[in-house]
């Protein structure tokens, strides 16, 4: 089980998530954050860090949103020759600067 970061998130992206991610999984669009589920050890740090209560397991997540987040990771985003998957670490990569289409499209 990972964890999803909702709709409060879009165009807010605080970062404190960021922060307390003990294994850097929270990737940086660029009107929201999105967790790498392949990545997330689901620890709840970053649940409980959210200021905008933007996150929550997945289970209980709305399923356009957990449905969203893993297109981020394994579509092809505009712009990107290939889908992200899980490269080890969002710090590597840093801010992607593209969403997804149900996030753009807001």
């Amino acid at each position: 089980m990972a964890y999803v970061i909702g709709a409060s998130c879009v165009d807010i992206m605080d970062r404190s998530c960021m922060e307390e991610c003990p294994v850097d999984c929270i990737y940086e669009g660029e009107r929201k954050l999105y967790i790498n589920p392949a990545e997330c050890i689901d620890c709840g740090a970053c649940e409980v860090a959210c200021p905008e209560q933007a996150i929550t397991v997945d289970r209980k997540a709305d399923p356009e949103h957990r449905a969203d987040n893993r297109r981020f990771f394994e579509e092809v985003l505009p712009g990107r020759d290939a889908p992200l998957g899980a490269p080890g670490g969002a710090g590597p990569v840093g801010p992607l600067g593209v969403d997804t289409a149900l996030v753009a499209g807001r």
